[in-house]
């Protein structure tokens, strides 16, 4: 009975105190590619990309009903770091859908005028000046933005706890959130007074954004390639705070402890523990994301993981031949604007265990349709109009010259045949394959991602046998910047047979993608041919990443700044990728019209040369 009871109270507590309406609520994922859009337009950092934030701990005021019901516990607010704008999952704060998605706009053009803390001590200092100086150059900027604030505002000040029903101090710092508020720039001059914070604002960024970790989270989605591209997908909403804490000594043994004295999974208790001592994996990552903090200590020995990892690498005698001792490249420093010359060390390989062989019998069907699709690439007759001389009149250009003169206008009398003459096309193409560790994870229950890649290597070759134009094929993939290896599969002056397609069918999963250093080596190897048109072709599965700096903002700045001065040197890149995140940062890396999602990975074989045609026709 006493069970029954408390959870009918439960129920109506919870349900008085909540300030929610899930029946109106916005999802992110329904309004981000739109939300994306408009960040940008608003002068958003390009670089950014828009992604899920967790729930943080509410350091602010809540209701007496709040308190006694114990919601609110958690606030789901925006802030933005170097990496990504970050976003509630969903919003479900006003009874108006209108007013929540609304609240996602302005969320976001009040992000493009949140000034790093480098350039104003207010964000570190000061949350409620900060939040304001950003209001107020959003509206100045944008006026059309006001309605719509105002809006939020008057819905939002509905909500927050009267004035008189606090105590002395907290009336005098919600009265200051208030007008700051209502008429951004009106507080000059803000000290909080009452010890607790001022109850959450959810129009204005995070006071205290926490800090992930999302480089080493992106290493770790190319060190767990056995983990198949769903499991990934799932992982990565993943956002948590974190502490490094001094390592126990581990010949000290461990101390008995009160059981009673381990209240929830949120206490950090330093305890040494073995990888292989958890064997349910799924529980600890349960576990991992109901913490709050997660904390990690550092110790001198080697994880059995590391280990097998290591031992997964291919041997010196088993591992490509190096062709030479490498070539070095520059690479681009985003924070401080600028080239640092002979930074990468290029590594050219090539397999030397290849045996000639056939074209795999399940790709006989798909390399005929496509052979015979891309006879119309072919060198082919065509009609020439407005030529100085040729066999036939043009009869336009005659019935214009007459025109002319029946007007009195001046008419001149060139140009006025057609020449019948045999087209050639002068292209060069590189297609550069990523074969990170990534590549190694599976798509389905028979197929990894490097299979398809394989697949697509083999109908790309095919197609293009059957034209005129020169191509080349390289993999590539990196253990930081030196050495960046770069396999060569097809050189330009070398013939498709039988050897290309054993170089093919031996490539393999390698390490990491330092991809602006493999663009660049793709540059000098294209400005190396003389025709008229040069197409660059990235085939990956994910973006930038390495073991060093290059991980997150860093590689991503660098690989934009590649094909930056891949473009001026008169090349064409183009991205064709199977990330189904990859539209958060691809157009800010290669423009709006340089890249192709490839939604199914197992279409891409198919796609692949089809692609090409079009981009070549």
């Amino acid at each position: 009975m006493e069970e029954q009871v408390g959870e009918l109270w439960h129920k109506f507590i919870t349900h008085v105190a909540e300030k929610s309406y899930p029946d109106a609520a916005v999802n992110l994922d329904d309004i981000a590619p739109v939300l994306s859009v408009y960040f940008r337009a608003l002068g958003g950092d390009a670089g950014l990309r828009i992604e899920k934030a967790d729930a943080t701990l509410n350091h602010g005021r809540r209701g007496w009903l709040q308190r006694v019901a114990g919601t609110n516990i958690k606030a789901e607010l925006a802030w933005k770091d170097e990496l990504s704008l970050r976003m509630p999952a969903r919003i479900s704060s006003f009874n108006d859908a209108s007013l929540n998605k609304d609240l996602y706009f302005w969320l976001a053009a009040l992000a493009c005028f949140d000034l790093d803390a480098r350039d104003t001590a207010e964000k570190s200092n000061n949350w409620l000046l900060h939040n304001q100086a950003a209001s107020e150059r959003a509206l100045k900027k944008f006026p059309g933005l006001k309605y719509r604030y105002q809006r939020l505002v008057k819905a939002h000040l509905k909500q927050r706890i009267a004035v008189k029903d606090l105590p002395r101090k907290a009336a005098e710092d919600e009265k200051n959130v208030r007008a700051a508020l209502q008429n951004p720039g009106s507080v000059k001059d803000y000290c909080q007074q009452d010890k607790k914070s001022p109850a959450a604002v959810p129009l204005w960024l995070h006071p205290n954004p926490p800090k992930t970790s999302s480089a080493k989270r992106d290493a770790a989605k190319d060190v767990g390639a056995s983990h198949s591209l769903e499991k990934q997908k799932e992982t990565e909403l993943a956002r948590r705070q974190a502490e490094e804490v001094d390592s126990e000594n581990p010949e000290r043994g461990l101390i008995t402890v009160r059981m009673e004295n381990i209240l929830s999974w949120g206490e950090f208790v330093n305890v040494d523990r073995a990888q292989d001592e958890e064997e349910d994996l799924d529980k600890a990552e349960d576990i991992a994301k109901d913490l709050d903090k997660i904390s990690v200590s550092k110790n001198q020995r080697t994880a059995k993981s590391a280990i097998k990892f290591d031992l997964d690498l291919p041997s010196e005698a088993d591992d490509d031949e190096v062709l030479n001792d490498g070539l070095l490249l520059p690479e681009w420093d985003w924070k401080q604007s600028r080239l640092i010359a002979d930074y990468c060390r290029i590594v050219e390989m090539q397999s030397s265990d290849e045996d000639a062989m056939e074209l795999p019998s399940h790709l006989h069907q798909q390399a005929r349709n496509l052979q015979r699709r891309f006879q119309i690439l072919s060198p082919q007759k065509q009609w020439l109009n407005h030529q100085a001389d040729g066999q036939e009149i043009d009869l336009d250009a005659y019935l214009q010259f007459v025109t002319d003169v029946k007007k009195g206008q001046v008419a001149h009398a060139d140009n006025l045949y057609r020449e019948l003459r045999e087209t050639t096309r002068d292209m060069s193409c590189l297609l550069m394959a990523d074969l990170s560790l990534s590549t190694d994870s599976f798509i389905d229950d028979h197929h990894r991602v490097i299979d398809v890649i394989r697949d697509s290597l083999f109908l790309f070759s095919e197609a293009l046998s059957n034209s005129t134009d020169r191509f080349a094929l390289c993999g590539f993939s990196s253990r930081k910047r030196n050495p960046v290896r770069v396999h060569k599969i097809k050189d330009f002056n070398e013939k498709y047979n039988g050897q290309i397609r054993g170089r093919i069918n031996t490539i393999k999963p390698g390490y990491y993608t330092r991809m602006g250093a493999a663009i660049r080596y793709a540059t000098q190897q294209l400005e190396k041919q003389a025709s008229s048109q040069r197409l660059m072709i990235l085939l990956t599965d994910g973006k930038p990443n390495d073991l060093d700096q290059y991980e997150g903002r860093y590689g991503v700045e660098d690989t934009r700044q590649a094909v930056l001065e891949a473009k001026r040197a008169g090349i064409q890149p183009l991205c064709i990728t199977i990330d189904q995140q990859a539209s958060n940062y691809l157009p800010h890396l290669f423009g709006a019209d340089a890249y192709v999602v490839i939604h199914k990975p197992s279409q891409l074989p198919s796609l692949l040369p089809l692609i090409y045609a079009r981009m070549t026709r």
